[in-house]
């Protein structure tokens, strides 16, 4: 469903920003963001989506990432009405979403924020690694994979709650979402930050270049912010309140509005305009 005219000269404002979590994550992951956003007077959207936030991973078992991009496309088209549109931010596999949604959706697409975003994964089987060919073989050998949190300081982190294992078909569906977001990377053009983790255990460094190169947003409309201690969950762990100010002032800098006095961030990076 779409709500642009036929000649795509709908005036659409900013109104909103929604907030995508990660692979097996819940919005426990990403609610150190909701009162900075919240403060804002944007709408917040937070969807949680399909197979996640349950009792059981066995929620996952035949949900794929069509479904989780249906998902996010539905609350983007709901919050963004006749005439809005949202800054998106995504955490890990919700960064890919978050690039999905700007290469389908430019209108509805004020800007993105992609945190860790899983385009290059540390697992040998993910796609892009050297043992990738191996997955869908190790599918039919292995039905469930387990999975660990990992922080870079625990007794400083905040603990949300996910899933401690996931059926091997949703991940390797996860794999699918890579590679298709891969591809559609070069339609995006919205402008973006993207903060990446330099040292954690899930997401190689190296997935904040090549979104760079991928993307066509003009140079001057992406920046990258490197976090040097944190690992995959940023807005859970030690660096989490550099990762929300880096954030907020991002939004502060979109809106109009003056950067938060609690943070200098601003001071060291230029905000894409």
């Amino acid at each position: 469903m779409t709500i642009e005219s036929a000649n795509g000269r709908i005036a659409r404002r900013l109104t909103g920003v929604m907030i995508l979590h990660g692979f097996t994550a819940n919005l426990d992951s990403v609610r150190a963001l909701f009162g900075p956003v919240g403060r804002t007077g944007l709408k917040l959207v937070t969807p949680l989506l399909r197979g996640h936030g349950k009792q059981s991973p066995e929620e996952l078992r035949g949900v794929t990432w069509l479904d989780w991009l249906a998902d996010a496309e539905r609350a983007l088209t709901n919050a963004a009405g006749h005439d809005g549109k949202l800054i998106v931010i995504g955490h890990s596999m919700g960064a890919l979403l978050a690039l999905q949604l700007a290469a389908r959706h430019p209108g509805m697409i004020d800007s993105i924020v992609l945190a860790t975003p899983a385009v290059r994964m540390v697992s040998l089987l993910a796609p892009g690694r050297p043992f990738n060919f191996l997955a869908p073989l190790l599918s039919m050998l292995i039905h469930r994979w387990d999975l660990k949190a990992c922080f870079a300081e625990p007794e400083h982190a905040i603990m949300p709650k996910q899933y401690a294992w996931a059926p091997t078909r949703a991940i390797l569906s996860m794999f699918d979402l890579v590679r298709s977001t891969r591809a559609i990377m070069p339609r995006v053009i919205a402008p973006a930050l993207i903060i990446q983790a330099r040292n954690e255990r899930i997401v190689r460094p190296e997935s904040a270049d090549i979104v760079m190169h991928s993307i066509s947003t003009p140079p001057d409309d992406k920046r990258v912010v490197w976090l040097e201690k944190t690992d995959h969950q940023i807005f859970c762990d030690c660096e989490r309140d550099l990762a929300v100010s880096t954030v907020a002032t991002f939004i502060a800098q979109r809106t109009g509005a003056s950067p938060p006095r609690h943070t200098n961030i601003g001071e060291h990076f230029r905000i894409p305009g």
